[in-house]
């Protein structure tokens, strides 16, 4: 086990006395990304197994509008990070997670949490019907008109615990399902472009019990990735950052350390 000890989200430098060169930061910044239906509360599990390991960690806002101007946001926001990043990525938050670490030399390692990791053209929609097994469709409510035009999608409140959030208690589904941020439905079907993954190392972390996007569709992005570990957690949903934080810590701070 790594000695505990607490860091504020960017460390600071501290200089070597008799000289003007720095220590680095001991621990690279992960940077979580989240996806569709959810928001930053998503990662609080994975939040606190990170800092007690001395982590620093930040969990960026995704907006959900549109792939470019998702991926834009992010940009922003690794801009303001000078030192070593993991990024993490959940479902739709791997689309964008790829786009903006494109050519960001501070982006060491890349970690999809049951996310997707489109190639050039591809979407997230064309993604999840690649392969059979996705029941997300059927579970959405009815789309919300945007002023602008496109629409907000959302998943329905009585089927969001089955089909998001099987393996977490159903009061806490309950909670996730009135508070789960819309995504569009541009944002979705927007294709991809140049993918991170092709020059950053990836990791993969899945559940076998997905329903939104098949776990074969899953498995398939992580070998075309060439994945330096992929884990498939047994009986997990949609969601292991929620059910099982410990595991998707744990490949977190192994991409950090083995980059």
């Amino acid at each position: 086990m790594m000695k505990r000890r607490t860091t504020g989200l960017l460390a600071a430098a501290t200089m070597i006395a008799g000289s003007r060169a720095f220590a680095q930061p001991a621990r690279p910044t992960v940077v979580l990304v989240h996806g569709a239906f959810a928001d930053g509360s998503s990662w609080n599990g994975v939040i606190r197994h990170l800092t007690d390991e001395g982590y620093p960690v930040m969990a960026a806002a995704n907006p959900l509008r549109s792939l470019s101007g998702d991926a834009d946001a992010l940009d922003a926001a690794l801009s303001s990070l000078p030192m070593p990043v993991v990024l993490v990525g959940h479902s739709y938050g791997g689309s964008v997670i790829s786009m903006a670490a494109r050519g960001r030399s501070n982006v060491k390692a890349l970690v999809f949490v049951s996310a997707f990791a489109p190639t050039r053209g591809e979407s997230a929609t064309a993604l999840s019907g690649r392969f059979p097994g996705s029941t997300l469709g059927s579970a959405l409510a009815q789309p919300v008109p945007l002023p602008g035009g496109g629409n907000d999608l959302y998943v329905r409140h009585d089927r969001f615990h089955e089909q998001f959030a099987a393996d977490v208690p159903a009061a806490m589904a309950g909670l996730m399902a009135a508070t789960q941020r819309p995504v569009t439905d541009t944002a979705l079907s927007d294709p991809a472009g140049e993918p991170a993954w092709t020059s950053i190392p990836s990791w993969f972390i899945y559940g076998d019990r997905d329903r939104n996007i098949p776990p074969q569709a899953l498995a398939f992005m992580a070998e075309r990735a060439s994945s330096r570990r992929t884990v498939v957690v047994r009986g997990a949903s949609h969601v292991p950052m929620i059910s099982h934080p410990h595991a998707v810590a744990e490949i977190i701070q192994r991409a950090a350390i083995e980059t």
